[in-house]
């Protein structure tokens, strides 16, 4: 197995931290395009509670990382990623200005930027080519689940066959292609989450991240889980699903993330998940 800390420091030779930023960015699952709820499990935030604001620019987003990063990281590169609501969901001169903002700073050693994959049309992947070619760029792509059933509870918006193309595209471009997996989706069996692991494995990407499905305040899922409609993981379960998935994954693949934060101020459910020291512990313990 390998693991991104490892990736990391054999790619840049130096400890590497990431940077969130927000660019900005909306989602067409929230602005009315493919709906206006935004997928199922997503905080209105859109997953980048941990960004700086985005009113500020990206060189200040990225300087204010770098003070918060402080005492964990010395004389080492970070990585610049858009992570709020979906990163290529914009006119292409504003991607291309913050894009190269990012990729330009010094201290930056590689961009990554979250986004779907129906969010790829050929001029952003150009785009998305030519910074290849100044740093490492990454696409962080929101899969969560194979089985079509789950994507639509989950108010995905797209089908399988759309990440095929996308990683297909990217890869024929060169550009690294992490796959965002959801583990305790409502309704999906344990042999339905290792499918999906299966699937990421063979489809192409080149690093996978796993994590725990958080209820969190003022999501649809919330709601759900108010009414008892849906149930999370406990944390030997999550383990125990966590330890198979992973025998699952090529050395080719990267493991980007065995598990993953809820905002403590936004979290509902699985409170276990909010003890991240303990969580860690038992994963380096029990799987790594």
């Amino acid at each position: 197995m390998k693991l991104l800390n490892d990736y990391l420091k054999e790619t840049f030779g130096c400890k590497v931290y990431k940077i969130a930023l927000d660019g900005g960015f909306t989602c067409p699952v929230r602005d009315g395009t493919l709906d206006d709820r935004g997928c199922i499990f997503c905080s209105a935030g859109g997953s980048g509670e941990f960004a700086s604001s985005r009113d500020l620019s990206v060189t200040e987003q990225i300087e204010r990382g770098k003070q918060k990063v402080a005492a964990k990281i010395k004389d080492g590169k970070y990585i610049a990623y858009f992570q709020a609501y979906t990163g290529t969901y914009a006119p292409l001169e504003k991607l291309e200005a913050l894009f190269t903002e990012a990729i330009h700073h010094p201290d930056v050693a590689a961009l990554s930027v979250a986004t779907r994959p129906d969010c790829l049309p050929e001029e952003v992947l150009d785009l998305l080519s030519r910074l290849n070619r100044i740093k490492p760029v990454w696409i962080e792509l929101g899969l969560q689940t194979v089985l079509e059933a789950t994507a639509r509870y989950i108010r995905r918006g797209y089908e399988l066959p759309v990440y095929d193309r996308a990683v297909r595209e990217l890869r024929q471009r060169g550009i690294e292609v992490i796959t965002h997996v959801i583990l305790g989706l409502p309704g999906e069996t344990k042999e339905d989450m290792l499918e999906t692991v299966r699937y990421v494995a063979r489809s192409g990407a080149t690093g996978i991240k796993l994590q725990l499905l958080h209820i969190l305040k003022g999501t649809g899922l919330a709601k759900e889980y108010e009414a008892g409609k849906v149930r999370v993981l406990s944390e030997d379960e999550y383990l125990d699903i966590l330890k198979d998935c992973v025998r699952l994954i090529p050395d080719s693949v990267v493991i980007h993330r065995l598990t993953g934060d809820g905002d403590k101020k936004l979290l509902i459910a699985p409170l276990w998940s909010a003890d991240k020291k303990h969580v860690l512990n038992r994963i380096k313990k029990e799987i790594l």
